[in-house]
Parts: structure tokens; C-alpha cells; sequence
């Protein structure tokens, strides 16, 4: 299964679909509360299981140890973890505007594909589920890190292939940050992940909070 930037099709329809959110916005920002004066700049991650700590206690995943990362060396700043374990892209999608106007965050980072590539969703969809979900962050004010995955060769080169292009793509169309795989540095160990293979034990969140710090601290800038 190849997807391509290139002529008018699925950049084509990402991009109507883009147009039809961004001009809801300002009818949905009608609703939306407003940050009070002196709201401190807010990381929001939107991510899946892997961000919402699956099988660990609240304080012990890589977001949690992030944001006390964050309180440490960018005082003045929160973070706020919008997470959802089994979210899909099309999950975020449908969030993400409510969430962007709920929080308005200065920084969000988007980690999901995990599980559209698990279950063999349609790389076109994908595409244009995160577009949507960059598209509100940026719309809103907010710089976006996008946290890559990969998938087992087993699903197929082509898909794999494409699967990890999606994130590279949207990178590159929309200036963004990426982070090309979350679980870089801990992927070779099996003894680094919970007994479904699929979720980090706690001893490796650490490491994860550290490789989104790199990606994430140069973003963490306070709005002027």
C-alpha cells in the first residue's frame, strides 16, 4: 500500500478536510473558555497507551516523568496529558479541536499511529487524521512535535515502508518537529516492555522521557 504527496488525491482530500476544521474554528472558539491572565505556557500531549502509562501507576510514565522534568527545568511551564489508551488517529482527530481550544497550549505533541498501523488502517486516513490534528495546533498558535512509530515488517514492506513516510511527510509539509520513533531506545531489549511485548515497563520510561526531552526542550520557548 503506497500514498504519495504527489498529485491531487490524498494530499488533495487531507487538504479539504483541512480547510472545512480550520473554518469551524472560530464558530467552535465562540464556546470555548478562555485562558485566565497569567495561565501558564502548556505542553499538551495527545497520544495512545503509550503515552498514558498502560499497566503503570499515574506518576510512573514518560509523560508524568516529563512534566516533572518540565517543572525542573522550565519553571513556569505545565504539561498537560490528554492521553487515551487505544486512541487511533481518527480518536484524535475527533479531539483535538476541543482539546486545542480547551487547553491553549503553547506546545503539542501528537504520539499516535500505533494502533492505526496495528490494525492495518489505510495509510490515507492516517495521513489525514494528523494533518487535521497539526493543522488545529498550529491554528491555535501552538509549535507541534510529532512522535513517530514504526511497525513490524511482518504487515508488509510497502505498508511499513509507508507507514513510517506519513510522519516524515507531514514533518516536511508543515515545518514541524519530529521525533521519528518513540521507542528507539529501548526496542532492542525485550526485557524493556510489559508481557503483551507492546507497552514499556516502567524501568524504560525513563529513557522515553529523555528522548522526548531532546525533541521537546528546544520547543519550550515562552509565548511572546
Amino acid at each position: 500500500m503506497k500514498h504519495s504527496y504527489a498529485g491531487r488525491g490524498p494530499r488533495f482530500q487531507w487538504a479539504i478536510g483541512l480547510l472545512a476544521l480550520l473554518a469551524a474554528l472560530p464558530v467552535l472558539a465562540q464556546d470555548a473558555p478562555r485562558p485566565t491572565p497569567g495561565t501558564p505556557p502548556t505542553v499538551l500531549v495527545m497520544g495512545d497507551s503509550l503515552s498514558a502509562g498502560y499497566g503503570l501507576s499515574a506518576e510512573q510514565g514518560w509523560v508524568a516523568l516529563l512534566a516533572r522534568r518540565v517543572d525542573s527545568d522550565k519553571p513556569g511551564w505545565r504539561v498537560v496529558n490528554a492521553s487515551i489508551s487505544g486512541e487511533t488517529t481518527a480518536g484524535g482527530s475527533s479531539r483535538i479541536v476541543r482539546e486545542v481550544l480547551r487547553v491553549k497550549p503553547a506546545v503539542v505533541v501528537i504520539e499516535l499511529g500505533a494502533n492505526d498501523g496495528l490494525r492495518g488502517l489505510p495509510l490515507r486516513e492516517m495521513r489525514h487524521n494528523l494533518a487535521r490534528m497539526i493543522g488545529a495546533s498550529q491554528y491555535v498558535g501552538a509549535k507541534v512535535l510529532l512522535v513517530g512509530m514504526r511497525i513490524p515488517p511482518n504487515y508488509g514492506a510497502d505498508y511499513a515502508n509507508g507507514f513510517e513516510r506519513v510522519y516524515r511527510d507531514l514533518a516536511a509539509h508543515f515545518d514541524i518537529t519530529l521525533l521519528p520513533f518513540l521507542l528507539e531506545p529501548i526496542a532492542a531489549d525485550r526485557g524493556n516492555f510489559q508481557d503483551d511485548n507492546l507497552h514499556p515497563v516502567a524501568g524504560a520510561q525513563p529513557a522515553l522521557r529523555d528522548h522526548v526531552w531532546k525533541s521537546l526542550s528546544p520547543l519550550l520557548q515562552k509565548p511572546q
